[in-house]
């Protein structure tokens, strides 16, 4: 780690195999976003995306906390004027889109903004005693960085109210029953867990894990019919690449295939 990366509160933490691991250590704040970590948040991600080397993505808060939240002396006494020329969704953009696959690693408390960003990504580890929670209205406020959108995608209308409308937290087990995360595991095993599913990942066709997860996430906000034609073009599209054909082949000849990501 190089002395810029010490002094940052969000880094590039390793990069092996393939998958990077991004960790944000800003410990005597809980790891609160504020606009330094969302910037940096944002610009390793955009480096990321753009670096073939890298083919899956962990994102982690460390052994005791993902994120409590914003950092509420950002926001406590600004107009909405000011918040709208901050544009923070620019910081969120570059997360949501990446095209690589996103495995988020959470421990303690994922609150508020910590919430909205595990749910940026793609797959949930959560160690056993973490907690989950949009708390925003106890501040007279309410999630803007897609608490509302993205958690009743998630869970469904009934349970996303009861999270945004009580501002409850939720257990780790409660939010793997209800759809919120992906796994549950001991909470000294989050971090490994995480990397070891993106090394899972990461051995598979780049250009396919690519596609699937374009499609998922565009055909959510499209009709059935609409994101079954793009789900076709897509499955169509991929038959023309390397992958493809050493995919097939290697399963006809029973040995393991070797994906190059190539087209």
């Amino acid at each position: 780690m190089n002395e810029k990366q010490q002094l940052a509160e969000a880094y590039l933490a390793s990069l092996v195999d393939g998958v990077a691991v991004v960790r944000i250590d800003r410990p005597e704040a809980k790891n609160a976003l504020n606009a330094a970590i969302r910037r940096q948040l944002a610009e390793h991600f955009s480096s990321l995306a753009h670096r073939d080397e890298v083919r899956a993505i962990v994102l982690t808060g460390g052994e005791h906390v993902f994120v409590a939240g914003a950092d509420v002396k950002e926001f406590a006494t600004v107009s909405p004027a000011e918040m709208h020329q901050r544009h923070n969704e620019r910081f969120w953009e570059p997360i949501a889109l990446c095209p690589k696959p996103v495995i988020a690693a959470v421990n303690g408390f994922a609150l508020g903004g910590g919430c909205e960003l595990a749910m940026h990504c793609d797959i949930i580890v959560a160690g056993e005693t973490a907690r989950f929670g949009q708390p925003e209205v106890k501040l007279g406020l309410m999630p803007g960085a897609g608490g509302t959108q993205r958690l009743v995608r998630a869970v469904g209308k009934f349970q996303a109210m009861r999270m945004l409308m009580t501002g409850c937290l939720v257990s780790a087990p409660e939010a793997l029953r209800m759809g919120l995360v992906s796994e549950v595991v001991a909470d000294d095993q989050t971090l490994e867990r995480a990397k070891a599913l993106a090394h899972e990942i990461a051995s598979l066709p780049s250009l396919a894990l690519e596609q699937i997860k374009e499609t998922v996430l565009a055909g959510a906000d499209l009709p059935l019919d609409s994101a079954l034609v793009l789900e076709r073009k897509a499955f169509q599209m991929l038959f023309d690449t390397a992958d493809q054909k050493e995919g097939a082949a290697a399963f006809i000849e029973k040995r393991k295939p070797n994906y190059r990501g190539e087209s």
